[in-house]
């Protein structure tokens, strides 16, 4: 064999070797620790956790829906004048304070003054001549067959006498039958003369007296109608308020024309505010038609009272919300429309309920609520809880728990089950620990003084 390849071969054996006792130094260190990690001596206690715990308490507690909202008048009217015309004068500014029919402005209306003045005219001679026409005699035809009717009936009445003395007459003998005949001939002849000009007078009445008195109707009625449609005309100039409010917008000065169909004015009626926000469906099932709720204004201490007026029955269809309006006074004005507030609206009251802080109880992956008993024991027992309303860092719970057991609050998360545990005391109230901050403080200030 080559003297080289002996000696490379010698070190290949070396190195193996090597690595072979470093391996079998390694295994055994392994060994050994984990042997004496798995010993026990039996002087060793079992591991004791510091939590700190609170009892559980009966309180009364208040459901509260809390949410966003925008501030709206309780009426806005923007007055648009319906005729185009310049504005004449104003008479309110922007803050006045006006009442429903005030006037606010007026529009230049004198020619409309002057078609209404036109228009009275005409009403009033139709007015004339109506009256002339039902107060007047009948028409000349009916005047002839009026007095045709008269001359008839004396005639027939004339007749009627003749026949009756005839008739006496010839009972007694004294006058001959033929006579008699004619007379009542004649009477028959009067009769019916009588009847045809009663008919004649009727129909002239039911069609000339008629026709006359609906012509002289339908020109009072147009007239009267021309007359108030200038007067409407007119009335359109002058810009009242339908509410009572205030005036929140003037856009326009006297002299400039203000267009039909273009806000001229705005008033609100702030004596009232209504709060309108949006809120998850499930919120919305819990709330009513009033029950209370409070407002929260930017900038402001004192919170404003007010009442739930209008639970929408349909879902916003962009949102999936329900919109619910909370009405407030606003007697001292501190609400303007158009704010954003914070309201909190009072679902229930729950008196006598279990609660704990909200910090113990503590939610599994499923969603299973829990909090950690302390038992008489010592040890922290996994107790299954069901909560319920939670108001501000208090929790309701509602089945799982009796007032009085002690829960940890602080230190339960990760904690196994029948763990042992300590009660931490609590600080005094006002002592606190110093912070970071506060301990180098000192070290500063000699830094400064140097």
């Amino acid at each position: 064999m080559d003297a080289n390849k002996k000696i490379e071969l010698s070190r290949h054996w070396e190195l193996n070797w090597v690595l072979l006792r470093a391996t079998l130094f390694a295994l055994g260190v392994v060994l050994l620790g984990a042997g004496a990690g798995c010993s026990k001596e039996p002087g060793d206690k079992e591991p004791t956790v510091t939590v700190q715990a609170e009892a559980a308490e009966k309180k009364t507690i208040e459901h509260t829906i809390d949410a966003e909202a925008l501030l709206f008048p309780l009426q806005q009217v923007a007055i648009t004048p319906k005729i185009t015309a310049p504005v004449h004068q104003f008479y309110v500014n922007r803050a006045s304070k006006v009442h429903a029919g005030q006037l606010l402005a007026e529009l230049e209306n004198r020619d409309l003054a002057a078609a209404s003045t036109e228009s009275k005219g005409l009403y009033e001679q139709a007015e004339a001549a109506y009256a002339t026409t039902t107060g007047a005699s009948l028409p000349e035809e009916i005047q002839k067959a009026s007095l045709e009717v008269e001359a008839t009936q004396r005639a027939l009445d004339a007749q009627q006498k003749v026949y009756s003395s005839r008739q006496d007459l010839f009972q007694q003998g004294a006058m001959p039958r033929k006579e008699l005949d004619q007379a009542g001939v004649d009477l028959t002849n009067a009769k019916n003369q009588y009847q045809i000009a009663a008919k004649h007078l009727e129909a002239m009445k039911a069609i000339g007296e008629k026709q006359t008195l609906k012509s002289a109707a339908g020109q009072l009625q147009s007239a009267k109608g021309h007359y108030q449609g200038a007067e409407a005309q007119l009335s359109y100039s002058e810009i009242r308020s339908p509410i009572n409010g205030v005036v929140t917008d003037r856009p326009l000065y006297p002299g400039e024309t203000a267009a039909a169909g273009t806000p001229l004015l705005i008033v609100m009626d702030t004596s009232k505010v209504i709060a309108k926000s949006h809120i998850a469906q499930p919120d919305a099932a819990s709330l009513k038609l009033g029950d209370e709720a409070t407002l929260t204004i930017p900038g402001q201490e004192d919170k404003v009272g007010g009442k739930i007026t209008v639970i929408s029955p349909a879902l916003d269809p962009n949102s999936t919300t329900v919109e619910v309006w909370v009405e407030a006074t606003n007697s001292k004005q501190p609400l303007r429309p158009g704010t954003s507030v914070h309201i909190t609206m009072l679902a229930r009251t729950i008196k006598d309920a279990v609660t704990v802080p909200a910090s113990a109880v503590l939610t599994g992956q499923d969603g299973a609520t829990t909090v950690m008993v302390i038992g008489d024991d010592g040890r922290a027992h996994q107790t299954p809880v069901k909560v319920g309303v939670r108001q501000g860092e208090d929790i309701q719970i509602s089945e799982g728990l009796k007032a009085g057991e002690k829960v940890v609050t602080a230190g339960a998360f990760g904690l196994p089950d029948k763990t042992k545990v300590k009660v931490e005391a609590e600080p005094p109230a006002g002592d606190e620990k110093p912070s970071a901050a506060d301990q180098k403080a000192p070290a500063d200030d000699k830094k400064d003084d140097k």
